[in-house]
């Protein structure tokens, strides 16, 4: 590996950031002291967790001398007052000053809040004394919108968080294709949207689970993107890791792109995740490939 990829290698997987559910913060406290103090920990808003789990999850992740960063999902929420109430006890609680909004995956809104726009809206988050808020990206389409949507909601979106003196970041789902990630990220900085990325990896885990992961969060996994990505069908039993999707991203990432960093989904849990990270780290400082 050359020394300047290898270089770019390194400072990527040292800014990789983790996302932990509330009922995974035993284990992210069985292995805090192998994550670097600072790094952000994403919170999914689970259907299955309530708000006192998920401020205590906050709490945790701070109490570890790591950054919270829960989920807002707009339309789990049933009113203005529970929204305030949920980002009053995040600041006041757990010190949270950056959050992912999401849109939700529930067809009619649970309350006023029909999308993430809506929640930027309220001024309740800068009011709060939040600082970064995080949107989706999309690198693989999305369900709903066509292309030119997609662009322009992104554009809006973060127009109107910087605008409220907050700095926008933008968080992609987990996929298998780097060229799909990389393709995307071009024309992302074209369009001139010049904020940080954090790009969805995969944590090694069983091919099947990821398999399963990838049909629950509606990520392309043909037979030719496995293949890319380093999955035989032939080998479903087996398991499979990042290395060659990280390599490939790496080895296209220019300073065009900006400020890209990893963001690794521990599908096949945090301890193996942390695993691979420093592998990944030994391989790329001995220049192996």
């Amino acid at each position: 590996m050359p020394a300047a990829t290898t270089q770019a290698a390194r400072a990527f997987i040292d800014a990789c950031s983790l996302e932990v559910s509330a009922k995974a913060m035993p284990a992210l406290h069985a292995e805090a002291a192998r994550i670097a103090p600072g790094t952000t920990i994403s919170i999914p808003y689970l259907a299955s967790e309530d708000d006192d789990a998920r401020i205590a999850a906050a709490r945790r992740v701070r109490e570890l001398g790591l950054q919270p960063m829960p989920h807002l999902s707009a339309r789990r929420i049933g009113s203005l007052a529970a929204l305030e109430r949920f980002i009053a006890r995040a600041a006041g609680e757990a010190g949270v000053e950056q959050c992912l909004l999401v849109a939700g995956d529930l067809a009619t809104p649970a309350g006023p809040f029909a999308d993430t726009a809506s929640l930027i809206e309220t001024g309740l988050l800068e009011r709060a004394g939040i600082k970064v808020v995080a949107v989706g990206g999309h690198p693989e389409g999305h369900p709903v919108m066509g292309a030119d949507e997609r662009w322009q909601v992104l554009e809006r979106k973060c127009q109107a968080i910087a605008a409220r003196g907050m700095a926008p970041k933008i968080i992609t789902q987990f996929a298998f294709d780097a060229d799909i990630v990389l393709a995307w990220l071009d024309t992302l900085r074209a369009r001139g949207i010049g904020h940080p990325v954090l790009v969805g990896v995969p944590g090694p885990a069983s091919v099947s689970r990821l398999l399963r992961y990838a049909a629950m969060c509606g990520v392309g996994a043909s037979a030719s993107m496995l293949a890319r990505y380093g999955i035989s069908i032939g080998r479903l039993l087996g398991t499979a890791g990042p290395d060659v999707f990280v390599d490939r991203l790496v080895g296209g990432l220019t300073e065009a792109h900006g400020q890209v960093s990893p963001h690794l989904f521990p599908f096949g849990g945090i301890a193996p995740s942390l695993d691979w990270v420093a592998q990944y780290r030994v391989r790329v400082g001995t220049g192996r490939r």
